[in-house]
């Protein structure tokens, strides 16, 4: 299973990606809201991705942030949505609007989104409602978490350092910063950091 992908990437459309890892060229499909983000091609990039296997194709979804996948296999456990769906919905909403809209019930701005009707949009609710504030917590963690749970880098320290000193204590600190590192990868600053890291502590 292709948890993450990163290399060059040498083709960019809203129908595909291809990500070029060491001279072989993957083909990954990627929401609107990932594409907007891109780099330009023969630059650099990393995503998340989702291996979806059928008996005639192994299709790799994939993400700028670990939250967005997250959300894309909340939705695909939804009766009736499968991966194209739930990328089209993705394409439709951020992950932020999307958690929003369901924790509140809004089937008005669930219907909203190209392709979703009534009846999809009140499953969407009534699977995930429950599920849906708990998406990073009982998840498992991205390949950047695990690297972190191993080797400590100097950003990291630092934004953790800043949270104790700021009165959080040193586990939660560490908790919530693994968190944010694990959406954000390696393009995450200090202040970045410390801000989203805080924002995770807020809720808990």
């Amino acid at each position: 299973m292709i948890a993450t992908i990163s290399g060059k990437l040498t083709h960019k459309s809203p129908e595909f990606l291809i990500v070029d890892v060491n001279g072989i060229g993957y083909r990954v499909i990627a929401p609107l809201t990932t594409y907007y983000k891109l780099p330009d091609t023969n630059n650099s990039v990393f995503l998340y991705t989702y291996t979806h296997v059928r008996e005639d194709a192994l299709i790799l979804f994939g993400f700028l942030t670990y939250e967005e996948k997250e959300l894309f296999k909340k939705l695909i456990s939804v009766s009736q949505i499968g991966p194209k769906l739930a990328v089209n919905i993705l394409s439709g909403i951020t992950a932020r609007e999307l958690k929003e809209a369901i924790t509140r019930s809004d089937i008005v701005r669930l219907t909203s989104i190209p392709g979703v009707g009534r009846k999809t949009a009140e499953r969407i609710v009534l699977e995930l409602k429950d599920k849906i504030d708990f998406i990073v917590e009982d998840t498992q963690p991205s390949a950047v978490n695990r690297q972190l749970s191993v080797r400590r880098d100097p950003l990291f320290e630092d934004a953790v350092s800043a949270l104790v000193n700021l009165g959080y204590k040193k586990g939660m600190a560490e908790d919530a910063v693994k968190q944010v590192r694990g959406r954000e990868g390696e393009k995450a600053d200090i202040e970045g950091l410390i801000k989203k890291s805080l924002k995770v502590l807020s809720k808990s």
